[in-house]
């Protein structure tokens, strides 16, 4: 049976027991066209699918392996761990030590709480602001995708705006109104909302970096803006730094800014690539939860023990490593070998990327929102997507998701890719 026929008979049986055939939209290929494979491994910077072909990876679970795939401090740390429980619904001491290290290690938090994903964490983030201000409007911004919640799936990036519906149905128009969605890098729309409703804002959330509409930066002085406005009106100011979080630097994308949020919301790389989440802030907002405060959110598989091993493990391996210089340096290779495509081919398509993550968008514009993200040809996109995946280099099924390098990427893997993609640029032009 050939590699196509193995992943088609697995789709077509997984369409008869699952909605679309997945468990995560993007997954369906909808957004480039034709059916998805199935992966039967990975290891490093590489996953091999059922009928065994090898891939480049640049999804990395769509960030968590940050070292790569299954690497051996995090297997080691799983399996010991497994081998005295692996979930007890009892506070156990990785709990602390985990809350210890986000802690240290991320400027704006004094106090954390663990759970189990991103949409979890931002989710807590909004009831929290909510019951610590008083205050019911929530601001956030197009194409910023912070998990499937109701009150922030309300223009959003990721699978909703692949999928062509940056809405949700079942979501009620009541809790919809509640949030106010503004375009990002608009300074004069955020000036305009606060001087309109600002007595009425619980809370700002915002990914710092937008990554779920490709990928592109905050201008100058935007976020700066967005901490003093809130400040000034008793605003909560969230940080989904569920992407960047241990990614962009040590301390997360706040660290490399200087910009202290209220509250952050945290996940995929302090679980090592098992299921996780967590959210933490100022110690006199986080005491608002139960069972100290009001704001009641409860878990039971939050701080589980194969996670938190799994999430300090590889957090204990990158500060060995110095990972976040060596992420810089193979970002930068990688970029620049992007450029020298594009520079062969004579196109200036917009390349964006910051430390570990990047997005190639089909336009020449420039792109700093949504609405310039979308300029981009998502026809070319599917096009370069399959040439690729052809010849052995797997992107994100999506233009609008950013892709993920990883501490196991090689100088093999960075030459294959840039002759890979030169190679499919060139027959795109």
């Amino acid at each position: 049976m050939d590699a196509v026929s193995r992943s088609s008979a697995l789709f077509a049986e997984a369409r008869r027991l699952i909605p679309g055939g997945v468990n995560s939209p993007v997954r369906a290929f909808r957004g480039v066209g034709g059916e998805p494979f199935f992966v039967d491994r990975a290891e490093g910077g590489r996953i091999w699918d059922v009928d065994g072909i090898e891939y480049v990876d640049f999804v990395g679970t769509w960030g968590p392996a940050i070292l790569g795939h299954a690497p051996q401090v995090v297997r080691e740390a799983i399996s010991t761990t497994a081998q005295r429980g692996v979930s007890f619904g009892i506070s156990n001491p990785l709990e602390v030590e985990m809350a210890r290290t986000i802690v240290g290690w991320v400027p704006s938090i004094q106090k954390v709480r663990m759970v189990n994903s991103g949409t979890e964490a931002t989710m807590s983030c909004i009831r929290l602001a909510r019951g610590y201000t008083g205050r019911d409007l929530i601001v956030k911004f197009e194409g910023c995708y912070h998990g499937h919640v109701d009150a922030l799936l309300v223009k959003a990036g990721s699978g909703a705006l692949t999928h062509g519906q940056p809405d949700s149905a079942g979501v009620p128009a009541s809790v919809a109104a509640l949030t106010l969605t503004l375009p990002y890098n608009d300074f004069e729309a955020l000036r305009a909302v606060f001087a309109s409703r600002g007595a009425e804002i619980a809370a700002v959330i915002v990914e710092p970096v937008p990554a779920n509409a490709g990928l592109y930066l905050p201008r100058p002085g935007y976020l700066e803006l967005m901490r003093e406005l809130c400040s000034a009106h008793e605003t909560v100011l969230i940080f989904d730094e569920v992407m960047t979080g241990f990614r962009l630097a040590k301390g997360g994308y706040q660290e490399r800014c200087g910009i202290t949020p209220d509250l952050t919301a945290l996940g995929k790389v302090i679980g090592g690539g098992l299921p996780v989440g967590a959210f933490g802030g100022r110690e006199a907002i986080m005491d608002q939860l139960s069972p100290d405060g009001p704001v009641y959110q409860a878990g039971t598989l939050s701080g589980n023990p194969l996670a938190m091993a799994a999430g300090l493990a590889q957090l204990r391996e990158m500060e060995r490593l110095n990972g976040w210089q060596r992420l810089e340096e193979i970002g930068a290779n990688f970029e620049a070998g992007v450029r020298r495509t594009l520079k062969q081919i004579g196109k200036n398509y917009n390349f964006r990327r910051i430390g570990s993550m990047f997005c190639l968008y089909f336009t020449e514009g420039d792109v700093w929102d949504l609405a310039s993200a979308q300029h981009s040809d998502k026809g070319l996109f599917g096009r370069f997507f399959h040439g690729c995946r052809e010849r052995g280099v797997y992107f994100a099924p999506s233009q609008f998701e950013a892709g993920f390098l990883c501490v196991a990427h090689n100088e093999v893997d960075l030459e294959k890719t840039e002759r890979v993609t030169a190679e499919v640029l060139a027959g795109l032009s």
